[in-house]
């Protein structure tokens, strides 16, 4: 007769060890984002003001693009970046969607356009590179996002992500992660949103700092970037 409750008990039992080791290692996860993030702020400095400096100059306008993003749980945060498009770029897109329907079809599969007329010239190297990401670790800081997670992603997006999205957004947000390292824009939203869960419920430290050894080869290689 106790054999049943024993067995509630063991689970019970595994259930706060793996919540405490989950725990432990989230508050290990946010020491290493604030110490690598801080570092890289302070040694990538010189190439931040460059970098911002040639995006003011294209047209006078603010190089810093703050976008509304969702983060962990479902919080809403701005998402910086180094602005890459025009700055009527709602206006660019809708125009552009409005006049090819090859455009809204990739739009509506992807929320990506491989021709997308908003991107600057500057922007276009920006974006190849990864450069204009580097203000996010002004996020990282924050506690906005994390070194390694999911995509941040639009409100728009929720209804694509489904069930998923509490899954996925039970951790922060991610600079790079599993999409990052994995083709980015060479594949498909479905795909997107199956390695953001596989991210989610397989997280581990050591997961992290494999999907940041690949990062810098992948960004050296260009991999999917648009």
């Amino acid at each position: 007769m106790l054999e049943p409750f024993a067995d509630t008990l063991g689970e019970v039992s595994r259930r706060r060890t793996f919540g405490l080791e989950r725990r432990i290692g989230m508050a290990a996860k946010r020491g290493i984002d604030i110490a690598v993030a801080g570092t890289a702020v302070v040694l990538l400095l010189p190439l931040l003001l460059l970098v911002a400096a040639a995006v003011w100059m294209g047209d006078g306008k603010s190089p810093i693009f703050r976008h509304a993003r969702l983060g962990r749980d479902g919080r809403t945060f701005g998402c910086l970046k180094f602005r890459t498009m025009v700055v009527d770029s709602e206006k660019a897109l809708a125009a552009h969607l409005a006049s090819s329907a090859a455009a809204r079809a990739e739009w509506a599969a992807t929320h990506k356009l491989t021709d997308d007329p908003r991107v600057t010239a500057l922007g276009r190297v920006l974006r190849k590179t990864s450069l204009d990401e580097l203000p996010q670790l002004i996020n990282v800081l924050r506690g906005e996002m994390s070194l390694v997670g999911p995509r941040p992603i639009v409100q728009a997006e929720v209804a694509r992500y489904g069930a998923a999205f509490q899954t996925c957004f039970a951790v922060p947000p991610g600079v790079t992660g599993l999409w990052q390292v994995s083709g980015r824009s060479d594949t498909t939203y479905e795909q997107r949103v199956a390695l953001d869960v596989d991210y989610a419920t397989r997280w581990s430290l050591r997961r992290d700092i494999a999907i940041l050894a690949r990062t810098v080869p992948a960004v050296f290689a260009q991999r999917g970037s648009r």
